[in-house]
Parts: structure tokens; C-alpha cells; sequence
């Protein structure tokens, strides 16, 4: 059940990571929440979305696996002076809550990291009150999509899915959220997906020069190197490769999410 966290917390991960908002990543949840709701936000990373969300609800928890992941989030919550989040080290395959605690259990670009992405959501829904929700936003990687046609970002994704899979991760998370759902047991999901598109200059010069140094300086690069899936002349090649996508002109990039939303039964 466990795996590795494949992209790790460099800071090049987290000026990503730390991008996140709740309008472009959790839109499909926002009509769903009200002011006296109390929310669990499993892996919370730098807490952006967190801060959010906190705006919207009465209450927040932000989880994270460790003390120290879980520090990015409080020193954001701090940041801007939000008073109603509170923090829990968890596991989300075994949360320390009690039966029926939140409103609504919250995960975004979670399961695609955990060992049992069916037991994970089991769990979110045994903390969720009845007639709640477990909302959960993934990636698909292999139904992300480019132009121009580089052969760098072919080596990255192909890269990018044997890194995760040997950390016991599924890259291509996103199109298997309403399966997960019901093999979890939840009868009454609502599955949609949205994308993030960088196409302006400005937008491909940050995201492909985050990627060109995520590929060499991140948890992944080490991972990668450490297994002999990728040697420094790769990972240098791949990461001149998202640089050359971000200089293109016709550069283009759109990434899929898969998204859902289960409402949890009446208890029997």
C-alpha cells in the first residue's frame, strides 16, 4: 500500500504547486460548499487551495503525511492571517478521525500518489458526515497534450509514467476517478473533467522553465537516477527540451483532470 511520493518538495515543485488556487483547481466543488461547513483537505501541500476554501466555510483542516510537509501550509495559512484552519498529520489511508467529522473531505492531485486510491476514498467517505461530499481532482498524464511536437517532452512522459509506477503511483489518475468512486462504494458520483492550458508567452516561460528545473533538481530527477531509469545527459536533454517548448512561438500545452464528486449515503 505504500509508495513514494514522485515529485518531493523542491522548491521548484512547490513555485507550481504554490500557483494552485481554489478557482483553477477545485472549481467543480465550489457551488457545493456553504458557510457553516467543516472541510478536510487531504494532502495539503503549500496550502493555497486551503486558504481558500478556508474563506468559503466555517471550519478547515489541512492534512498532510508529516510535520514537515504539513509547515507549508501553516506558514501560508499564517501568511494571510487565517484564523480557521486547524492541522493534522494523516494518513488517507487510515485517517485519525472519527466516523461522520466533515462536510465535506477534500483531495487534490492526491490518489494519484497513494498506494490504494479505493481504500483512500473509503476512508474519506467513513469521515464524512451523510449527505456530504469526497471531492477529488487528479491528473491524467498520458492525456496531456503539446505543440510542437518535441521528442524531449515524448522522453519526458515516458519518463515521467516509469518514475511514478515504480513509486507505486497511477500517472494517469484522472481517468480512472469514477471507477475508484464506485469500487469505493459511493452510488451517487457526478464525474467531470477541466484542463489547464499554458499557451502565452508568459505562461510557457513559467511552466516550462519549472519543468526544465523540476527535471533536474527535483525528487524525480534523484528517483530517476538513483533506479537507472535516466542518466544526467537525459534528464540535461529533457530539460533543454521544455525550455525549446517554451521559446516556440505556436507553443501549447493542455493538461487534463479527472474530477469527482461522491455525496455519502445515510448510514444503514
Amino acid at each position: 500500500m505504500d509508495a513514494v511520493y514522485t515529485h518531493g518538495h523542491h522548491e521548484s515543485v512547490l513555485r507550481s504547486h504554490r500557483w494552485r488556487t481554489a478557482a483553477n483547481s477545485a472549481a467543480y466543488l465550489l457551488p457545493h460548499l456553504k458557510p457553516h461547513m467543516k472541510v478536510l483537505d487531504v494532502g495539503s501541500g503549500p496550502g493555497t487551495i486551503t486558504a481558500d476554501l478556508a474563506g468559503l466555510v466555517g471550519h478547515m483542516t489541512a492534512s498532510e503525511v508529516s510535520e514537515q510537509a504539513l509547515d507549508l501550509a501553516r506558514a501560508e495559512v499564517a501568511a494571510r492571517g487565517v484564523d480557521n484552519v486547524d492541522f493534522a498529520v494523516a494518513d488517507v489511508h487510515a485517517l485519525d478521525f472519527p466516523d461522520d467529522t466533515f462536510c465535506v473531505v477534500h483531495a487534490h492531485q492526491v490518489l494519484q500518489h497513494v498506494g490504494d486510491p479505493v481504500r483512500a476514498l473509503r476512508e474519506m467517505g467513513r469521515v464524512t458526515k451523510p449527505r456530504g461530499f469526497v471531492a477529488a481532482r487528479d491528473s491524467d498524464y498520458h492525456a496531456f497534450t503539446w505543440y510542437p511536437l518535441l521528442p524531449e517532452l515524448e522522453e519526458w512522459m515516458e519518463l515521467y509514467q516509469k518514475v511514478a509506477r515504480d513509486n507505486g503511483g497511477e500517472p494517469d489518475a484522472g481517468r480512472r476517478m469514477l471507477s475508484w468512486a464506485r469500487a469505493a462504494g459511493f452510488e451517487d458520483v457526478t464525474a467531470t473533467s477541466s484542463t489547464w492550458c499554458f499557451a502565452t508567452p508568459e505562461d510557457r516561460a513559467w511552466w516550462g522553465g519549472m519543468w526544465a528545473e523540476r527535471v533536474l533538481r527535483s525528487a524525480m530527477a534523484e528517483q530517476a537516477l538513483a533506479t537507472g531509469a535516466a542518466t544526467e545527459p537525459d534528464l540535461r536533454r529533457i530539460s533543454e527540451g521544455w525550455l525549446k517548448w517554451a521559446a516556440a512561438e505556436d507553443g501549447w500545452l493542455s493538461l487534463l483532470h479527472g474530477e469527482i464528486i461522491c455525496r455519502v449515503p445515510e448510514r444503514a
